[in-house]
């Protein structure tokens, strides 16, 4: 058997996995190499890694998240309002396959946008599709849509995402079709999907910022009937670099 025409056939069928490992294998002595079934055990083993990868990296690019932002470089402190368990149970597969909720709010610069992001990668890796939208470009969009007639497809491609977070939510007033379409997305999300949220508002003010009682309610009831609030404190950590 030709091994570089076994190559080559790896690679026309789109098997880039396994035609590394095998090139990998064909560059040992052959004294080193596999027999044949562990030899295609490791092929296909190699196939299910690269493509893992590959989807992991496709995740994490549409996410457009705003940070790189890991799970253990986030500070973890009594006195910050965020432990290590707290942290591991925010970030558990469960909660998102539950369609749990996350609210985070703290004062500007307590790193609520990194913690966010931190929690939208460690999603991308357990292979959920997240999508990340600053409030100010959410507003934007939501004007956008409905001027040029794609408000519900836009309202579609949020929905396809297991994990939506919305950040810096308060720093703006929403307009009346701002509030329905956060009405829209929690309403499509409700047992679906999770969403996070930072603000520097903390929960109880929501109410009086949305200033719609009957929207008000709506939106919160939805929004918090599943939640993990997580409430940041200490100095900015700007300050502090």
């Amino acid at each position: 058997m030709n091994k570089q025409s076994t190559l080559e056939q790896l690679n026309s069928l789109r098997l880039p996995g396994m035609a590394k490992r095998y090139q990998a294998m064909l560059n040992l002595p052959s004294h080193q190499q596999e027999d044949a079934y562990t030899l295609v055990a490791m092929l296909c083993q190699a196939e299910i890694e690269h493509r893992n990868f590959q989807r992991t990296e496709r995740l994490l690019k549409n996410s457009r998240l705003r940070y790189n932002a890991l799970l253990e470089e986030v500070i973890c402190k009594p006195e910050r309002g965020l432990t290590r368990e707290m942290l591991g149970q925010l970030s558990d597969d469960s909660l998102v396959n539950r369609s749990q909720n996350i609210l985070i709010h703290g004062l500007t610069g307590c790193g609520k946008s990194y913690l966010a992001c931190a929690l939208g990668r460690n999603a991308c890796l357990m292979g959920h599709k997240v999508l990340y939208l600053a409030m100010n470009k959410f507003l934007e969009a939501i004007g956008q849509a409905k001027l040029d007639g794609t408000y519900l497809k836009w309202i579609k491609n949020i929905a396809a995402h297991a994990v939506v977070i919305l950040d810096d939510f308060g720093l703006k007033p929403l307009s009346h079709d701002a509030k329905l379409a956060l009405l829209d997305i929690l309403e499509d999300r409700y047992g679906n999907g999770s969403i996070i949220i930072t603000s520097q508002l903390p929960l109880d003010k929501y109410y009086e910022f949305i200033n719609e009682p009957s929207l008000a309610d709506a939106i919160l009831d939805r929004l918090t009937a599943s939640a993990h609030k997580v409430e940041l404190t200490g100095e900015s950590l700007r300050k502090k670099k």
